[in-house]
């Protein structure tokens, strides 16, 4: 599928031609604020689900307790999180996109000051394939494989790790499959990696949902011309610099409940 790029601005009334320098002595860049809509599938009943594991399925608030196991204290969990995070995105936009477990790795090392011990680290990352599930998990892939949706995961790093945590979770039996950053080879939010991912499950992009608690991938997803569920446990709603999703409810299975809902 061939990726549609935003706007841009040209010359007139809305700002100065692209190139020019306005009366504020800024040089115009051309660019805009994306319009909502432009890419956005109509809302319509789901035939298949891709739905994103860490956070959304898996619990990774469970990864503190092994930050204090190797005697750091847990905050320092959601700071390694956000740096790993940071770093991937980094290294995807640069253009030198790696295995993300590695970048999680450098991440927990320069969280922790650099004083953990080979074997606490790996202590740390291991936590990653034991995560237990939301409560809300089970109930809403449950309700959609009742409902015949064919329904994958979508993993940040390694897709063999997914798997392991996912079996571990007693979860597996409800999905078709797991996709993988690490697979695609692009890093989510980008737009490329849900538009690679439904060429990989042969699946309409518009009659596919992405179901996420993390605004951005939702985000992502209705970029690439999906559908999108939002489940609002903790973003608190959805930014106003994003795209609105087709849906959102603060549990997973509601999210579920309403897609099931929207017309076929």
């Amino acid at each position: 599928m061939a990726m549609r790029t935003g706007g841009r601005q040209g010359p007139g009334r809305d700002g100065p031609e692209r190139g020019a320098t306005g009366r504020d002595g800024r040089v115009a860049t051309g660019w805009v604020t994306p319009v909502a809509g432009e890419h956005r599938a109509p809302a319509r009943r789901p035939r298949s689900a891709i739905v994103d594991v860490y956070d959304t399925i898996l619990r990774l608030d469970a990864l503190r307790s092994r930050f204090v196991d190797v005697g750091r204290p847990e905050h320092e969990c959601d700071l390694f999180l956000a740096r790993a995070a940071r770093d991937g995105y980094a290294l995807a936009l640069s253009g030198t996109p790696g295995p993300f477990g590695e970048a999680g790795l450098q991440a927990l090392r320069s969280t922790t000051h650099h004083l953990l011990s080979d074997e606490a680290l790996h202590h740390v990352m291991d936590g990653f394939l034991s995560l237990p599930p939301h409560q809300d998990a089970e109930l809403a892939l449950a309700r959609l494989a009742s409902a015949r949706i064919p329904t994958y995961a979508l993993a940040y790093g390694s897709g063999a790790d997914a798997v392991a945590a996912l079996d571990r979770a007693g979860l597996r039996t409800y999905l078709r499959g797991t996709l993988s950053t690490d697979d695609l080879g692009v890093v989510c939010p980008d737009p490329r990696a849900f538009t690679m991912a439904c060429d990989a499950l042969r699946a309409k992009p518009e009659r596919t949902v992405l179901i996420s608690v993390h605004p951005g991938d939702v985000h992502g997803a209705l970029r690439a011309g999906l559908l999108g569920g939002l489940a609002i446990r903790q973003s608190g709603g959805v930014p106003t610099t994003m795209d609105p999703p087709h849906v959102s409810a603060p549990r997973m299975d509601d999210v579920v409940e309403q897609l099931l809902a929207l017309p076929a």
